[in-house]
């Protein structure tokens, strides 16, 4: 096995394990375990609240494995930990797909949201909930397949002729259109049940989610991540404009396909697990830009973001109109509406909206 080797020049670092290298910086790291302490104590607060409240020394005590009573096991392992892992696995995932879109066509409003992959999974999902009345298991993978079909659109229409910023965000806007239409005529012809399944769905939410959620979330995130850190070494050429990163030697196709398979995948993954839940992927990236700044590819603090933003959504959605629940996507949309329109209004005032 290749050791680790660490070469550090000024607040520069570069991890390289064999061929494969990370370059990163001291306050990246810094940030990234104020954020890691951070998502760990919303985890486990959320973890203790409900309607049968836990010690937090229980809640400690079962997740370091030096136990606690019957009844607080059963309630965090079957109920509260998956939700939460689920809840962590979701902003991670939407905060580096927001990350890699975002820096790959130089546009901040590159995500996933706004290119068409969460409305690609609405159209899968629901057609699964309205049409063939699926459980969930198979409404996850109708979700996946949609916002995978979607990818290969954009990628047919969009990414073939260069991946221009403007091409990219206007694909996803009209395929965003196209997959509300039908997602609205479905609705329209469903029960009532499968109506009120469908609204949930779309609106984003974690209630219910168990470690039939946790177990495909994780395997998708093994894999993406690692592909998109080892690609994420091209992002900063890609910045430049892609004439100049072919001057550099850098592989467009090769990179863009890597970049956008990683980035497409963990988005597709996470809208699957939890519905649409809007913002995540557009705001993460911005916060991690102000905190990191722009010399490294900041993928893993884009992800730590946004897994912060969704375990203290799901937190306050659970608390603020207790014992009813608000879903998830109903309070990062409550946070990221607002910034969406100073982004636009500040991008309009500097004159570089595309």
């Amino acid at each position: 096995m290749s050791a680790l080797v660490v070469d550090r020049r000024g607040a520069s670092l570069s991890l390289r394990v064999g061929p494969c290298s990370v370059r990163t910086s001291t306050r990246a790291i810094g940030v990234s375990l104020v954020l890691t302490a951070a998502i760990a104590v919303g985890a486990a607060w959320s973890v203790s609240v409900g309607d049968f409240p836990i010690p937090m020394g229980d809640v400690v005590g079962e997740l370091t494995g030096l136990g606690g009573s019957d009844d607080s096991s059963f309630i965090i392992r079957t109920l509260r930990l998956p939700r939460v892992l689920t809840a962590v696995l979701v902003g991670l995932a939407f905060g580096v797909s927001g990350q890699i879109f975002q820096r790959m066509v130089r546009n901040p409003l590159a995500s996933p949201d706004i290119l068409g992959l969460s409305a690609g999974a609405a159209v899968g999902a629901v057609t699964a909930i309205v049409v063939t009345e699926a459980g969930s298991t198979s409404v996850t993978a109708a979700a996946l397949a949609g916002s995978l079909l979607t990818v290969v659109a954009i990628y047919l229409l969009a990414l073939e002729r260069g991946l221009s910023s403007y091409r990219l965000v206007l694909v996803g806007i009209g395929i965003t259109a196209l997959a509300q239409a039908v997602v609205a005529y479905l609705l329209t012809r469903a029960e009532l049940y499968d109506a009120q399944r469908a609204t949930v769905w779309l609106t984003g939410s974690l209630n219910g989610r168990g470690w039939e959620y946790v177990r495909p979330l994780t395997a998708v995130f093994v894999v993406g991540v690692p592909l998109a850190l080892v690609a994420s070494r091209q992002l900063r050429a890609l910045e430049l404009g892609d004439d100049a990163a072919a001057g550099l030697g850098v592989g467009l196709r090769r990179s863009k396909l890597a970049l956008t398979l990683a980035g497409a995948g963990l988005a597709a993954a996470a809208t699957a697990a939890a519905g649409p839940v809007g913002f995540v992927a557009l705001v993460s990236p911005q916060i991690a830009r102000r905190l990191v700044g722009e010399r490294t590819p900041g993928l893993v603090p884009a992800g730590l973001i946004g897994a912060a933003i969704v375990v203290y959504a799901d937190l306050l959605g659970r608390r603020i109109a207790a014992p009813t629940e608000l879903p998830v996507g109903v309070v990062t949309a409550v946070i990221g509406a607002p910034y969406l329109l100073v982004l636009l209004a500040r991008t309009n005032r500097v004159g570089s909206g595309g």
